[in-house]
């Protein structure tokens, strides 16, 4: 029997196929261009039989899904029914480029092999650990009543699964441990875990919130977005998309590749050498403070295209850290295994 697994995009699938015994990975791809989801599926399923991978779709044992954003209302795996997907549409408020995609991969399973099983997995889910005191925002305390405004964090399934396999080469339980987890990449995050849990995050509200990223600004003072609406003379949706799409490293040297970053250190550029500099201190700055949250760690824990690939980030990161004797890994992360693994656990 085989697990499918979906990160379904607005224009695009990937998926990845496992073997349920094992958890072997037996394929990985894309589907671009999708005109609709459910014909997207259909391609999808059609070259897996055609390479040999199933016989046909009731080899298929489940499928399960990434969906970005859970809430208030998913903490763990969750099998799909009409309530759970309920949730997921009152859920599109919070992630509207991401959940209604994730919703359509869901549908279009639905509509291509029936009553198959389905699981839900969250990005969010992960960090539903963290304490209020470190989750609510000091706003007025009915706007999380009215509104649900709060830190949810993301990229959990990926520090979730490089926590346990942290805690595996260790050769200790993941309750038993304490780690600081990095997911380094286009998109970064940083998480503090206590016990095997979440105990706080730095993306917040939305993956905005954090550490300098890509082209996403991070952590800015809020009334920037006011000073530079009347600048700028634009609309707050014109400003949303420059802190989201223009920012971070793009903004700052015209680049959000670390890789073309460090070719124009190389060649001389200032700017790039600020943008380098203003990531690694912006990620030893939450490395201190979930250290102090912490007190004790067992390990810091690096991923994601940056954090495993780069060792000249790798080591400005180590040589900060290297006075607390701590243990460093680079483990590779893969939330699509994660998923599955999630999904078999549930319906066995």
């Amino acid at each position: 029997m085989k697990i499918l697994v979906l990160n379904s995009g607005s224009s695009s699938i990937k998926y990845k196929l496992f073997c349920k015994e094992n958890m072997e990975e037996l394929k990985s791809g894309i589907k671009e261009e999708v005109k609709s989801h459910k014909e997207g599926i259909e391609k999808i399923l059609q070259k897996l039989q055609e390479e040999d991978l199933i016989n046909d779709p009731k080899d298929i044992f489940c499928v399960g899904h990434r969906v970005v954003h859970g809430g208030d209302f998913f903490t763990k795996a969750t099998l799909v029914d009409e309530d759970v997907i309920k949730k997921i549409e009152i859920l599109c408020e919070l992630a509207p480029l991401h959940n209604p995609a994730n919703l359509e991969g869901i549908k279009a399973i639905s509509a291509t092999l029936g009553d198959i099983p389905q699981v839900i997995v969250c990005d969010t889910a992960f960090h539903q650990t963290i304490p209020d005191y470190a989750s609510f925002y000091p706003l007025p305390y009915e706007y999380y009543e009215k509104y649900h405004i709060r830190k949810y964090g993301f990229h959990g399934t990926s520090h979730q699964y490089i926590a346990q396999e942290a805690a595996k080469q260790l050769g200790k339980k993941l309750q038993q441990c304490n780690f600081i987890t990095l997911h380094l990449g286009n998109g970064s995050s940083a998480c503090a875990i206590k016990n095997g849990k979440s105990i706080d995050t730095s993306m917040g509200f939305t993956p905005l919130e954090g550490l300098m990223m890509g082209t996403r600004c991070g952590d800015i003072d809020g009334s920037l977005v006011y000073y530079l609406e009347e600048k700028l003379d634009c609309t707050r949706k014109e400003i949303y998309n420059i802190l989201n799409k223009q920012s971070g490293f793009k903004g700052l040297c015209g680049t959000s590749d670390l890789r073309e970053v460090i070719k124009l250190i190389d060649a001389g550029d200032a700017h790039a050498k600020l943008a380098l500099e203003m990531f690694i201190y912006r990620v030893k700055k939450y490395i201190g403070s979930y250290l102090m949250i912490l007190g004790k760690v067992d390990a810091i824990v690096l991923t994601g295209g940056i954090g495993e690939n780069s060792q000249l980030v790798r080591h400005a990161i180590y040589e900060s850290t290297d006075k607390f004797d701590l243990v460093h890994l680079t483990i590779t992360t893969n939330e699509e295994k994660a998923i599955a693994i999630q999904a078999k656990e549930l319906l066995d």
